[in-house]
């Protein structure tokens, strides 16, 4: 038999265990409503596409609703929030992240490392590298550090990040002939990034980047032709003026972390003399 003093305890206790266990859901409906404001959703919208009711959702975005584990993965779904926020959102709704993040050299990672190596390795005689979710350097073939040569040594030194190294003043950009181009093509990329993700990391590279000047007087004519399949690289070496489009490669269905944020960047020559010239500049086994 309790005391009344141990009765009053207890409900004390007892209303404060659930204030705390209430006081997470508001941080992740404010989460919640980032994502689907991000999104361009109305609550409705929403609604409809999670099957549930427009109320059930406002009150889980108040806080009112304490959602349950199942719940919190079919609105991530839904919003098509990237693996690592979607378990930012599990945290904050009480429940233990879902989705694991390892290495690229985890053993359990291996056969997707070898994926990546095959993919860069089979490129060449064209560069190609693979980046993280802020375009840190991961891997690169043989050839991709042609179109790094000359940086300042600060530039090269690890982590590499190759937005950074590419339009650095003292990394690549005096190579680049088109940069005024190159440097909006990269800065929408970002940006659309920035957006998709809401990662502040990428908002403060951006905001760096934009920052670095471009040499004056760089502002090579573009084929239009061109121009309007593909925004082209065109690269300045002493064996003349190389031309280069891009393309991105991701994994489809990742269930990693570190798997979804990468991304392998292959360059493939936009004419037959930058084929030519590559295929001379490939280093023999």
């Amino acid at each position: 038999m309790k005391t009344p003093a141990q009765a009053h305890y207890d409900a004390v206790m007892n209303i404060a265990t659930e204030s705390v266990r209430r006081a997470a859901p508001p941080a992740f409906g404010e989460h919640l409503r980032q994502w689907r404001q991000r999104r361009r959703l109305s609550q409705l919208d929403l609604a409809e596409e999670a099957e549930i009711s427009t109320r059930h959702l406002s009150f889980v975005e108040t806080g009112r609703s304490l959602p349950s584990r199942e719940m919190v993965i079919r609105l991530a779904e839904r919003l098509n929030v990237p693996l690592r926020e979607r378990n930012a959102l599990l945290v904050a709704a009480g429940y233990a992240p879902m989705y694991r993040e390892r290495a690229l050299d985890d053993p359990a990672l291996a056969a997707a490392r070898e994926a990546v190596e095959r993919i860069l390795k089979s490129h060449e005689p064209f560069p190609a590298l693979a980046v993280d979710r802020h375009w840190n350097l991961v891997l690169a073939n043989r050839m991709a550090p042609m179109l790094m040569a000359g940086a300042d040594p600060s530039l090269l030194k690890p982590p590499v990040n190759v937005l950074r190294l590419s339009l650095h003043p003292r990394g690549i950009t005096p190579k680049i002939a088109n940069l005024g181009q190159w440097r909006n093509h990269l800065f929408e990329r970002l940006r659309q990034q920035i957006e998709a993700t809401g990662d502040g990391i990428l908002a403060t590279l951006l905001q760096e980047l934009r920052a670095y000047p471009a040499p004056a007087g760089n502002s090579a004519h573009l084929d239009g032709e061109l121009l309007g399949v593909a925004m082209p690289l065109q690269f300045m070496t002493e064996h003349g003026v190389l031309s280069f489009i891009s393309t991105t490669t991701i994994f489809g269905t990742p269930a990693d972390v570190t798997l979804q944020e990468l991304a392998m960047e292959t360059f493939f020559p936009a004419d037959g003399a930058t084929a030519q010239a590559l295929r001379r500049l490939m280093p023999q086994d």
